[in-house]
Protein backbone atom coordinates (compact mmCIF):
# COMPACT_ATOMS: atom_id res chain seq x y z
CA UNK A 1 0.00 0.00 0.00
CA UNK A 2 1.34 3.44 -1.12
CA UNK A 3 2.71 5.64 1.96
CA UNK A 4 1.08 9.09 2.22
CA UNK A 5 2.40 12.62 1.96
CA UNK A 6 0.82 16.18 2.65
CA UNK A 7 2.06 19.43 2.97
CA UNK A 8 0.25 22.85 3.08
CA UNK A 9 0.75 26.48 2.83
CA UNK A 10 -1.35 29.41 4.39
CA UNK A 11 -2.08 31.76 2.01
CA UNK A 12 -0.55 34.81 2.82
CA UNK A 13 0.86 36.34 0.37
CA UNK A 14 4.21 36.29 -1.75
CA UNK A 15 6.09 33.48 -1.04
CA UNK A 16 10.28 33.56 -0.38
CA UNK A 17 13.32 31.48 -1.05
CA UNK A 18 13.00 30.28 2.64
CA UNK A 19 9.59 29.20 1.64
CA UNK A 20 10.61 27.62 -1.70
CA UNK A 21 13.75 25.22 -0.07
CA UNK A 22 11.53 24.57 3.55
CA UNK A 23 8.46 23.67 1.75
CA UNK A 24 7.89 23.39 -2.00
CA UNK A 25 11.07 21.86 -3.27
CA UNK A 26 10.88 18.90 -0.23
CA UNK A 27 7.24 18.38 -0.96
CA UNK A 28 7.68 18.20 -4.47
CA UNK A 29 10.11 16.22 -4.91
CA UNK A 30 8.74 13.49 -1.73
CA UNK A 31 5.97 13.15 -3.99
CA UNK A 32 7.90 12.28 -6.80
CA UNK A 33 9.00 8.40 -4.78
CA UNK A 34 7.26 5.99 -7.16
CA UNK A 35 5.37 4.32 -3.35
CA UNK A 36 3.87 8.08 -2.36
CA UNK A 37 0.59 9.32 -2.70
CA UNK A 38 0.41 13.05 -2.77
CA UNK A 39 -1.66 15.66 -1.11
CA UNK A 40 -0.43 19.46 -1.37
CA UNK A 41 -2.91 22.04 -0.09
CA UNK A 42 -3.61 25.78 0.10
CA UNK A 43 -4.60 26.48 3.59
CA UNK A 44 -6.90 29.66 3.20
CA UNK A 45 -9.20 28.66 5.90
CA UNK A 46 -6.07 28.74 8.33
CA UNK A 47 -5.44 32.44 7.08
CA UNK A 48 -8.41 33.76 8.28
CA UNK A 49 -6.86 34.01 11.88
CA UNK A 50 -5.38 37.54 10.43
CA UNK A 51 -7.31 37.95 7.12
CA UNK A 52 -9.98 39.76 6.68
CA UNK A 53 -10.27 41.18 3.49
CA UNK A 54 -11.86 38.93 0.50
CA UNK A 55 -10.15 40.62 -2.23
CA UNK A 56 -6.94 39.98 -0.03
CA UNK A 57 -7.31 36.56 0.55
CA UNK A 58 -8.30 35.96 -2.89
CA UNK A 59 -4.62 37.42 -4.53
CA UNK A 60 -3.26 35.43 -1.58
CA UNK A 61 -4.82 31.82 -3.04
CA UNK A 62 -3.79 32.44 -6.43
CA UNK A 63 0.28 33.12 -5.62
CA UNK A 64 0.43 30.34 -3.93
CA UNK A 65 -1.35 28.44 -6.11
CA UNK A 66 0.54 29.64 -9.07
CA UNK A 67 3.89 29.27 -6.66
CA UNK A 68 3.32 25.73 -6.32
CA UNK A 69 2.52 24.87 -10.05
CA UNK A 70 5.30 27.25 -11.05
CA UNK A 71 7.59 24.96 -8.86
CA UNK A 72 6.98 21.30 -11.35
CA UNK A 73 4.17 20.37 -9.50
CA UNK A 74 3.34 16.91 -10.78
CA UNK A 75 -0.43 16.89 -10.89
CA UNK A 76 -0.78 13.51 -12.32
CA UNK A 77 0.62 12.04 -9.08
CA UNK A 78 -0.47 14.97 -6.61
CA UNK A 79 -4.23 16.09 -5.29
CA UNK A 80 -3.66 19.84 -5.41
CA UNK A 81 -6.66 21.83 -3.32
CA UNK A 82 -8.10 24.71 -1.17
CA UNK A 83 -8.41 23.48 2.02
CA UNK A 84 -11.84 25.01 2.03
CA UNK A 85 -12.87 22.83 -0.97
CA UNK A 86 -12.94 19.77 1.10
CA UNK A 87 -15.46 20.15 3.64
CA UNK A 88 -14.87 17.05 5.17
CA UNK A 89 -11.92 18.58 6.76
CA UNK A 90 -14.09 20.46 8.82
CA UNK A 91 -16.63 18.22 10.14
CA UNK A 92 -13.36 16.17 11.39
CA UNK A 93 -11.92 19.50 12.84
CA UNK A 94 -15.13 19.12 15.25
CA UNK A 95 -14.81 15.49 15.88
CA UNK A 96 -11.62 16.14 17.12
CA UNK A 97 -12.05 18.68 18.84
CA UNK A 98 -13.88 16.37 21.64
CA UNK A 99 -11.10 14.17 22.18
CA UNK A 100 -8.42 17.31 22.56
CA UNK A 101 -7.84 18.29 26.40
CA UNK A 102 -7.58 22.03 26.07
CA UNK A 103 -4.18 21.89 27.71
CA UNK A 104 -2.74 20.75 24.64
CA UNK A 105 -3.78 23.94 22.95
CA UNK A 106 -2.88 26.02 25.56
CA UNK A 107 1.06 24.56 24.66
CA UNK A 108 0.24 25.74 20.86
CA UNK A 109 3.74 28.14 20.34
CA UNK A 110 1.56 30.18 17.80
CA UNK A 111 -1.24 30.89 20.76
CA UNK A 112 1.95 31.08 23.55
CA UNK A 113 3.12 34.25 21.14
CA UNK A 114 0.18 36.06 21.15
CA UNK A 115 -0.63 36.21 24.55
CA UNK A 116 2.93 36.64 25.16
CA UNK A 117 3.16 39.84 23.16
CA UNK A 118 -0.25 41.27 24.64
CA UNK A 119 1.66 40.18 28.16
CA UNK A 120 4.29 42.22 27.44
CA UNK A 121 2.45 45.05 26.29
CA UNK A 122 0.58 45.49 29.13
CA UNK A 123 -2.61 44.46 27.84
CA UNK A 124 -5.13 41.54 29.12
CA UNK A 125 -3.59 38.43 27.40
CA UNK A 126 -6.52 37.18 25.56
CA UNK A 127 -6.93 40.03 23.54
CA UNK A 128 -5.61 39.05 20.35
CA UNK A 129 -6.85 35.53 20.79
CA UNK A 130 -9.82 34.32 18.43
CA UNK A 131 -10.84 30.94 18.91
CA UNK A 132 -9.46 30.00 14.95
CA UNK A 133 -6.09 30.92 16.34
CA UNK A 134 -6.15 29.05 19.93
CA UNK A 135 -8.29 26.03 17.51
CA UNK A 136 -5.55 26.09 14.85
CA UNK A 137 -3.73 22.97 16.01
CA UNK A 138 -7.09 21.09 15.65
CA UNK A 139 -8.24 22.31 12.26
CA UNK A 140 -4.39 21.23 10.70
CA UNK A 141 -4.71 18.03 12.62
CA UNK A 142 -7.68 17.27 10.76
CA UNK A 143 -6.04 18.65 7.56
CA UNK A 144 -3.67 15.71 8.35
CA UNK A 145 -5.48 12.84 9.44
CA UNK A 146 -8.19 13.22 6.53
CA UNK A 147 -6.08 11.51 4.54
CA UNK A 148 -4.42 9.04 6.42
CA UNK A 149 -1.11 11.08 6.11
CA UNK A 150 1.85 8.96 7.29
CA UNK A 151 4.78 11.77 6.09
CA UNK A 152 4.32 15.64 6.55
CA UNK A 153 7.30 17.57 5.50
CA UNK A 154 7.66 20.46 7.84
CA UNK A 155 10.03 23.37 9.10
CA UNK A 156 11.69 22.48 12.57
CA UNK A 157 9.74 25.33 13.83
CA UNK A 158 6.40 23.60 12.95
CA UNK A 159 7.31 20.28 13.97
CA UNK A 160 5.01 21.11 16.83
CA UNK A 161 1.57 20.84 14.98
CA UNK A 162 2.65 17.46 13.71
CA UNK A 163 2.63 16.33 17.45
CA UNK A 164 -0.12 17.80 17.97
CA UNK A 165 -1.63 15.22 15.07
CA UNK A 166 0.18 12.61 16.42
CA UNK A 167 -1.50 12.96 20.29
CA UNK A 168 -5.17 14.01 18.89
CA UNK A 169 -4.84 10.51 16.61
CA UNK A 170 -3.43 8.97 19.62
CA UNK A 171 -5.83 10.03 22.05
CA UNK A 172 -9.17 9.41 19.08
CA UNK A 173 -7.69 5.87 18.94
CA UNK A 174 -7.36 5.28 22.54
CA UNK A 175 -11.19 5.31 22.56
CA UNK A 176 -12.42 4.17 19.50
CA UNK A 177 -9.59 1.88 18.64
CA UNK A 178 -6.54 1.64 15.10
CA UNK A 179 -9.09 4.34 13.65
CA UNK A 180 -6.62 6.91 12.49
CA UNK A 181 -3.40 7.12 11.11
CA UNK A 182 -0.35 8.76 13.15
CA UNK A 183 1.42 10.77 11.34
CA UNK A 184 4.96 11.62 11.12
CA UNK A 185 6.98 14.88 10.71
CA UNK A 186 9.68 15.07 7.88
CA UNK A 187 12.10 17.44 8.28
CA UNK A 188 14.95 17.67 5.83
CA UNK A 189 18.02 18.57 8.20
CA UNK A 190 19.58 21.09 6.12
CA UNK A 191 16.11 22.68 5.11
CA UNK A 192 15.44 23.02 8.53
CA UNK A 193 15.72 26.81 9.06
CA UNK A 194 16.47 29.14 6.08
CA UNK A 195 18.56 32.10 6.80
CA UNK A 196 17.29 35.90 5.85
CA UNK A 197 19.72 38.75 4.73
CA UNK A 198 20.18 39.55 8.36
CA UNK A 199 21.15 36.09 9.01
CA UNK A 200 17.97 35.12 11.04
CA UNK A 201 15.09 32.75 9.89
CA UNK A 202 13.80 34.11 6.75
CA UNK A 203 10.43 35.49 7.84
CA UNK A 204 8.23 38.60 6.08
CA UNK A 205 7.72 39.08 9.28
CA UNK A 206 11.20 39.93 9.78
CA UNK A 207 11.41 42.24 6.46
CA UNK A 208 14.76 39.78 5.60
CA UNK A 209 13.21 37.90 2.69
CA UNK A 210 14.38 37.01 -0.60
CA UNK A 211 10.93 36.99 -2.98
CA UNK A 212 11.08 33.83 -4.95
CA UNK A 213 9.84 35.87 -8.62
CA UNK A 214 11.95 38.87 -8.48
CA UNK A 215 12.86 40.44 -11.78
CA UNK A 216 16.61 39.88 -11.75
CA UNK A 217 17.64 43.49 -11.22
CA UNK A 218 15.35 42.87 -8.26
CA UNK A 219 17.01 39.64 -6.83
CA UNK A 220 20.66 41.43 -7.20
CA UNK A 221 19.26 44.52 -4.94
CA UNK A 222 18.35 42.11 -2.03
CA UNK A 223 21.54 40.07 -2.67
CA UNK A 224 23.58 42.61 -1.87
CA UNK A 225 22.01 43.83 1.46
CA UNK A 226 22.89 40.57 2.82
CA UNK A 227 24.91 41.80 5.98
CA UNK A 228 28.28 40.23 5.93
CA UNK A 229 32.19 41.65 8.11
CA UNK A 230 34.28 44.29 7.22
CA UNK A 231 37.11 41.97 6.35
CA UNK A 232 39.65 42.62 3.10
CA UNK A 233 38.99 40.41 0.29
CA UNK A 234 42.70 39.20 1.72
CA UNK A 235 41.36 37.63 4.56
CA UNK A 236 40.46 33.91 4.73
CA UNK A 237 36.86 33.83 5.09
CA UNK A 238 34.19 31.25 7.70
CA UNK A 239 32.16 29.22 5.72
CA UNK A 240 29.53 29.48 8.43
CA UNK A 241 27.77 32.24 7.56
CA UNK A 242 23.97 33.44 5.50
CA UNK A 243 25.82 34.04 2.46
CA UNK A 244 27.72 30.92 2.23
CA UNK A 245 24.25 28.92 3.42
CA UNK A 246 22.27 30.37 0.89
CA UNK A 247 24.98 29.71 -1.71
CA UNK A 248 24.67 25.71 -0.67
CA UNK A 249 21.14 25.99 -1.63
CA UNK A 250 21.15 27.46 -5.53
CA UNK A 251 25.24 25.84 -5.98
CA UNK A 252 25.96 22.28 -7.33
CA UNK A 253 28.50 20.09 -5.18
CA UNK A 254 31.18 20.99 -7.68
CA UNK A 255 30.27 24.83 -7.17
CA UNK A 256 30.20 24.73 -3.52
CA UNK A 257 33.81 22.92 -3.52
CA UNK A 258 35.32 26.23 -5.27
CA UNK A 259 33.51 28.35 -3.17
CA UNK A 260 34.63 26.50 0.17
CA UNK A 261 38.61 26.62 -1.09
CA UNK A 262 38.04 30.14 -2.02
CA UNK A 263 36.64 31.21 0.99
CA UNK A 264 39.75 29.60 3.07
CA UNK A 265 42.01 31.15 0.94
CA UNK A 266 40.16 34.93 0.62
CA UNK A 267 38.04 36.51 -1.64
CA UNK A 268 35.50 39.47 -1.87
CA UNK A 269 32.30 39.80 -0.45
CA UNK A 270 31.00 41.45 -3.31
CA UNK A 271 32.32 38.61 -5.65
CA UNK A 272 30.49 36.21 -3.54
CA UNK A 273 27.46 38.10 -3.92
CA UNK A 274 27.49 38.30 -7.86
CA UNK A 275 28.52 34.06 -7.82
CA UNK A 276 25.38 33.90 -5.21
CA UNK A 277 23.04 36.27 -7.70
CA UNK A 278 24.09 33.81 -10.58
CA UNK A 279 23.35 30.67 -8.93
CA UNK A 280 20.17 31.98 -7.96
CA UNK A 281 19.27 33.62 -10.97
CA UNK A 282 20.36 30.62 -12.75
CA UNK A 283 17.14 28.69 -10.48
CA UNK A 284 14.63 31.28 -10.15
CA UNK A 285 14.55 31.81 -13.92
CA UNK A 286 12.79 29.14 -15.15
CA UNK A 287 10.11 29.46 -11.78
CA UNK A 288 9.76 32.88 -12.47
CA UNK A 289 8.68 32.60 -16.31
CA UNK A 290 6.26 29.32 -15.14
CA UNK A 291 4.77 31.86 -12.04
CA UNK A 292 3.90 34.76 -15.00
CA UNK A 293 2.26 32.27 -17.08
CA UNK A 294 -0.26 30.90 -14.46
CA UNK A 295 -0.57 34.26 -13.16
CA UNK A 296 -1.74 35.34 -16.29
CA UNK A 297 -3.72 32.63 -17.13
CA UNK A 298 -6.08 32.44 -13.78
CA UNK A 299 -9.08 30.07 -15.29
CA UNK A 300 -6.38 27.52 -15.90
CA UNK A 301 -5.61 27.63 -12.48
CA UNK A 302 -9.14 27.89 -10.97
CA UNK A 303 -9.65 24.21 -13.08
CA UNK A 304 -6.62 22.30 -11.44
CA UNK A 305 -7.63 23.50 -8.05
CA UNK A 306 -11.19 22.29 -8.78
CA UNK A 307 -9.56 18.92 -10.36
CA UNK A 308 -7.76 18.41 -7.20
CA UNK A 309 -10.13 19.16 -4.99
CA UNK A 310 -12.42 16.54 -6.14
CA UNK A 311 -9.27 14.16 -5.37
CA UNK A 312 -9.21 15.16 -1.99
CA UNK A 313 -13.18 14.81 -1.39
CA UNK A 314 -12.98 10.94 -2.28
CA UNK A 315 -9.96 10.41 0.23
CA UNK A 316 -11.59 12.43 2.58
CA UNK A 317 -15.19 10.74 2.52
CA UNK A 318 -13.67 7.57 2.69
CA UNK A 319 -11.71 8.59 6.00
CA UNK A 320 -14.86 10.56 7.02
CA UNK A 321 -16.73 7.16 6.76
CA UNK A 322 -14.55 5.44 8.84
CA UNK A 323 -14.50 7.20 11.17
CA UNK A 324 -18.22 8.00 11.54
CA UNK A 325 -18.59 4.30 11.88
CA UNK A 326 -16.35 4.15 14.83
CA UNK A 327 -18.44 6.53 16.85
CA UNK A 328 -21.37 5.91 15.96
CA UNK A 329 -21.67 2.44 15.01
Amino acid sequence: MKKTILTGVKSTGIPHVGNYFGSFKPSIEGAKAANMRSFLFIADYHALTTVKCAAEMKENVNEIACTWLACGLDLKKTAFYRQSDVPQIFELAIILSNVTPKGLMNRSHAYKAVVQDAVDAGKDPDVDVNMGLFCYPILMSADILAFDTNFVPVGQDQKQHVEIAQAIARSFNAIYGSVLVVPEPKITKDQATIPGLDGRKMSKSYGNQIPMFAPEGELKKYIMKIVTDSSLPTDPKSTDCVIFDLYKLFATDDEVHVMKSKFENGIGWGEVKNELFRVANRTLTPLREKYNYFKSNPEIVEQLLQDGAKKARKVAQKTLDRIRKSIMG
